[in-house]
């Protein structure tokens, strides 16, 4: 019998305590949620405070209703790969975990050691003997694999696996995705059972990965898409972006300087010359606390090359 493996967590939502109240029941009529023992584990008084109650329904709806992929781990054989791939599925947030007929049996310690902090995915990680027991629940097998096969099968990158596994899991699908053995992969018996596999765009001359490194980059893509981080941030550490009023009085700044030290010369040029230092300031896009490093920097240069001047013979 499989052990049994750990439930969905609930996922808390936080809003603006000035927005408008809505009840549970209120919450149930506009459809949020469609499983009564979500209701059931509502507090009767709780209240959610949304400035859009059709917003939240799809909020709520959405991340009760996802059913995240299992990463099932074909027969592996070192229990520190086990540690290693669950660590990784814990970094993404994916905690369904099978392992179907492990090598140096179950329990295993060294996978404990290695988790480092994710054993509690191991603990609750159903154990199966075989394949067909794994996989019986699932609406659909991804198998990873990284050798060509002559198999009719729908061939994916990871990303677009994925995808898939994020649209049929919005649906209540169950998916799962297999991971072989380390020495040789999952073999053709095993991926018969799939409906696709997934193929790593890798090295052809060097094309094996450890299953911690697989089950990475799988898990990986699944929480990048379903992550609204944006691709780029900018730190500015305690400070703010410069105004334009900013950076056109540190122009004029460095203007008055250059041209106290003849810097714009021939005249003929000068014009063109300011016009391209001012393109470069707007165009450097710094902050206020640069914005006055560099006031600084022209103030203490003026003040040293005037003292220099008066103490001269």
């Amino acid at each position: 019998m499989p052990k049994p493996e750990h439930g969905a967590r609930r996922a808390a939502i936080t809003l603006s305590s000035s927005e408008i109240p809505a009840t549970k029941q209120d919450l149930g009529k506009a459809g949020v949620i469609g499983h009564d023992a979500f209701l059931e584990a509502l507090p009767e008084a709780f209240l959610v405070w949304g400035p859009s109650l059709a917003y939240l329904a799809r909020q709520v709806s959405q991340r009760w209703h996802m059913i995240p992929p299992v990463f099932i781990l074909v027969r592996p054989q070192m229990g520190e790969n086990i540690g290693a791939a669950a660590r990784a599925m814990l970094n993404f947030g994916l905690e369904r975990m099978r392992i179907v007929g492990p090598r140096d049996g179950w329990p295993n310690p060294k996978a404990v050691a290695m988790a480092s902090g994710a054993a509690r995915l191991l603990d609750h990680a159903g154990l199966f003997a075989d394949l067909p027991g794994a996989i019986a629940d699932c609406d659909f097998v991804f198998a990873t694999t990284a050798r060509g096969r002559e198999l009719v099968k729908e061939v994916v990158t990871p990303e677009r696996a994925m995808e898939m596994a994020r649209a049929m899991g919005a649906e209540g699908k169950k998916v799962g995705v297999l991971f072989g053995p380390e020495r040789a992969g999952l073999e053709n018996d095993d991926i018969v059972r799939a409906n696709a596999i997934v193929t790593v765009p890798v090295n052809p001359d060097f094309p094996s990965l450890n299953l911690g490194q697989c089950v990475m980059l799988l898990g990986y893509e699944w929480q990048r898409q379903g992550s609204e981080a944006p691709a780029s941030v900018m730190e500015l550490a305690r400070t703010e972006f410069a105004s334009r009023e900013d950076v056109d009085r540190l122009a004029d700044h460095f203007e008055e300087r250059l041209d106290a030290a003849g810097f714009f010369f021939p005249e003929t040029k000068a014009k063109g010359m300011k016009a391209n230092l001012r393109n470069m300031w707007g165009r450097l896009g710094l902050t206020r606390a640069e914005v006055q490093t560099f006031h600084g920097m022209l103030r203490q240069i003026a003040w040293t090359l005037k003292n220099r001047k008066d103490q001269s013979p």
